[in-house]
């Protein structure tokens, strides 16, 4: 049995999919270690695993300010990554350097940039758990950076233009992991490079934790890259079932339009919601709201219900049509349920994932900032009355239904244990 650390910082989307590796790991008889927000401690230790708290973890759902400010389409990476992330490196690295005494692999994701570090000054194997193909930052298939998304249509140009795209994010965020340049320099580790781009990648295992269906294997990603598939897991603590009040709802009449913003996107809806129930009585569709803390729009008609949360897992395939943020997480459920999609994207992955499903053909993007009644009630009716977008989406869902993520993960994790170095 060997002892594996995972390590997270992010929301619900962000752990989630390690929880999926931790059930799988646990069950080859392996002792996993989570090491994450404090927010998340109970629903580590419901499912019987240990936990060690890891910082920062100061942004709460209870500050929704604070929150707009990450999820803001043009600046919400830079302060992520920048002002968070980075300015707290330090308690990142004391608080992973602690849990990961007398582990045998370390597993970290996309921005616990200390991982790394822990590893190379304990001598450690490890693993960087990537969630979507922006990720790899490739030249090859360029991703849609968050607020420069009229860069695209430089895709088709040929290499030098996505060259120029990738060096220009390398430019822009030059500065910004400086102080983890300086915590490597006093713990007597060696310069490394632009920890947002090329020095993020364990030497050992990438676990690309998404379909094939989104991204194919470049030439410029990591030779220790593995396409996994997703990992899913999203049940509560309490169930992983809906409330028989919704499935009673599901049941009374035609499939409906889910409105969602996933875990954090939910905390700054801005007016998702409103508009997203004019959008609804216009197409005279029944829909389902997954509105998280949020007020639920006045005066709900029979044909429209709003709940808090449900298990995408469970009703999504229950849909005619998923309009969402653009989270890989929920993302990947969609695919999962073969629905079309519209994809509403806010910062971060999201004008990415917004894309490559559009290229799919199987969904439709609207800007955040576009929003409208009237644009979502145009880019649905496109969505619901060609047959060949729920076509593609089926065919999609297929694909993804018999993907195996959390089993090819772990076959790859204990191929390294078993490595010699």
């Amino acid at each position: 049995m060997s002892r594996i650390v995972l390590a997270t910082i992010g929301s619900l989307g962000d752990l989630h999919p390690k929880i999926a590796l931790g059930l799988e790991l646990r069950d080859r008889g392996h002792q996993v270690i989570f090491v994450t927000s404090k927010q998340y401690c109970e629903r580590i230790e419901f499912l019987g695993f240990e936990f060690h708290r890891l910082r920062p973890d100061y942004i709460s759902p209870d500050d929704p300010q604070m929150l707009a400010l990450m999820m803001d389409t043009r600046r919400g990476t830079e302060r992520l990554l920048r002002d968070y992330i980075f300015a707290n490196i330090r308690d990142t690295y004391t608080d992973l350097l602690e849990a990961s005494q007398g582990a045998d692999f370390l597993i970290v994701g996309e921005v616990v940039y200390a991982g790394r570090l822990v590893a190379e000054k304990l001598g450690l194997k490890w693993a960087l758990g990537v969630l979507s193909p922006a990720s790899f930052c490739s030249v090859y298939d360029p991703p849609v950076f968050p607020g420069f998304s009229g860069l695209e249509i430089l895709r088709s140009m040929g290499l030098l233009p996505n060259q120029a795209i990738v060096t220009l994010g390398q430019w822009m965020t030059r500065s910004w992991s400086a102080p983890l340049h300086q915590l490597r320099q006093e713990i007597g580790l060696p310069p490394s490079g632009n920890p947002i781009f090329q020095a993020k990648f364990s030497p050992y295992l990438v676990l690309a934790l998404f379909s094939p269906v989104l991204a194919a294997p470049q030439a410029d990603w990591a030779p220790s890259t593995v396409i996994t598939g997703f990992t899913f897991y999203d049940r509560t603590n309490q169930s992983a079932n809906l409330s028989p009040e919704l499935e009673q709802f599901l049941a009374a009449g035609d499939p409906p339009i889910i409105f969602t913003l996933g875990s954090a996107a939910v905390h700054d809806p801005g007016d998702f919601y409103r508009v997203s129930l004019e959008v609804a009585q216009q197409l005279k569709r029944r829909a389902v709201m997954l509105i998280g803390n949020n007020p639920p729009p006045p005066e709900l008609p029979d044909t429209i219900k709003a709940v808090d949360y449900a298990p995408y897992s469970k009703i999504f395939p229950h849909a005619c049509a998923i309009v969402h943020q653009g989270g890989v997480g929920t993302t990947a459920q969609a695919l999962r349920s073969g629905h079309p999609t519209v994809v509403v994207p806010y910062s971060h992955d999201q004008p990415d994932n917004a894309a490559r499903v559009e290229r799919l053909g199987i969904s439709r993007t609207i800007p955040r900032d576009r929003y409208t009644t009237h644009q979502a009630v145009q880019e649905l009716s496109i969505l619901l009355q060609q047959p060949a977008y729920a076509a593609k989406a089926e065919s999609i869902g297929t694909i993804v239904q018999l993907e195996m993520g959390e089993k090819v993960a772990c076959d790859a994790i204990e191929k390294q244990l078993t490595l010699k170095t």
